[in-house]
């Protein structure tokens, strides 16, 4: 595994240790965030699905590739 790039997230949810569906962990981690916080999800898939749902939310992502079955993405609340 290869360094976090966002380890200085502000909170972090690891969505392979979250049983069924992950969508609904991830919108109340964020809605736990203040403005301009970060959440670092851990995936061990890209999640594009969620994307186009956080930027109607205002929110902006960043992903990185960490090994084939690790994906981090730092979510920051607007």
């Amino acid at each position: 595994m290869s360094p976090d790039p966002f380890d200085d997230a502000d909170e972090r949810l690891d969505a392979r240790e979250i049983d069924g569906e992950p969508f609904g962990d991830v919108v109340a981690a964020l809605d736990g965030l203040d403005e301009g916080e970060s959440l670092c999800l851990v995936n061990g898939f890209e999640p594009v699905p969620p994307y186009d749902v956080l930027a109607e939310r205002g929110s902006e992502h960043e992903t990185a590739n960490l090994a084939d079955d690790e994906w981090h993405v730092e979510i920051t609340r607007p």
